[in-house]
């Protein structure tokens, strides 16, 4: 059923390795401060921000495939794009660092140390709130290549459903709580242990292979059984 898939989507979504690696790191720095309210607040903006910076792309990717309707060639590009980007993400699990990768690009991680860190440094709590919301905005942006993959399929399957506006757009915010599910409990844990455990880059591997080999299914569905997504 519609429901339970697009809780099946947004919680994989949300195990994204760009993603999650941002937010583990930036949660080992917030744990320097000893204040559990202040990690509380600080990290539940992050994730709240980029759920709605993500519900506001996905929305995008929903208008289009309306615009353009239900064009079997539109289904066709969308399917090899899926594959292409799933086969990338399985050989960053098996040859990780080597070749062309879906990953945030190192020329940006300069910058968003330098934001992290102004967090961290903000003498108020206020001005520490506005950093990292500006943060999770930026960190989108940043990582579009990395996370476009899961929306892109998910939105061109939900308007293979004839509903009503209204429902688009609350399977899309069904989409995004069960994207930032997974945020919310590594706050949940990181809060709780008080740890500074940041995502090893062999974990981020076998999240890689998990994704590459769910968008590798679904391309190949969207290019031989699109009827088994009506």
């Amino acid at each position: 059923g519609l429901p339970l898939f697009t809780i099946t989507m947004g919680l994989l979504d949300g195990f994204n390795p760009c993603a999650m690696w941002l937010l583990l790191f930036l949660l080992s720095l917030l744990v320097q401060l000893h204040n559990r309210r202040t990690m509380i607040l600080v990290a539940g903006t992050f994730v709240l921000v980029s759920g709605l910076v993500y519900f506001v792309f996905m929305a995008a990717w929903l208008n289009l495939f309306l615009l353009i309707g239900l064009a079997r060639p539109t289904e066709l590009v969308l399917g090899l794009i899926a594959i292409l980007i799933g086969a990338v993400h399985v050989k960053d699990f098996l040859v990780f660092g080597a070749g062309w990768s879906l990953s945030i690009p190192a020329a940006a991680k300069p910058g968003l140390y330098a934001r992290m860190r102004q967090v961290i440094q903000a003498e108020h709590l206020g001005g520490a709130l506005a950093a990292v919301a500006l943060l999770a905005v930026l960190v989108n942006i940043v990582e579009l290549l990395c996370t476009a993959g899961f929306p892109a399929v998910y939105t061109r399957i939900l308007t293979m459903k004839d509903l009503p506006t209204w429902q688009y757009y609350g399977y899309l915010a069904l989409y995004n709580l069960a994207y930032i599910t997974d945020d919310g409990l590594m706050v949940a844990l990181a809060v709780t242990a008080l740890s500074r455990r940041r995502l090893q880059e062999r974990e981020g591997r076998w999240l890689k292979l998990v994704s590459g080999l769910v968008m590798v299914s679904l391309g190949l569905i969207l290019l031989f059984r699109p009827e088994w997504l009506h």
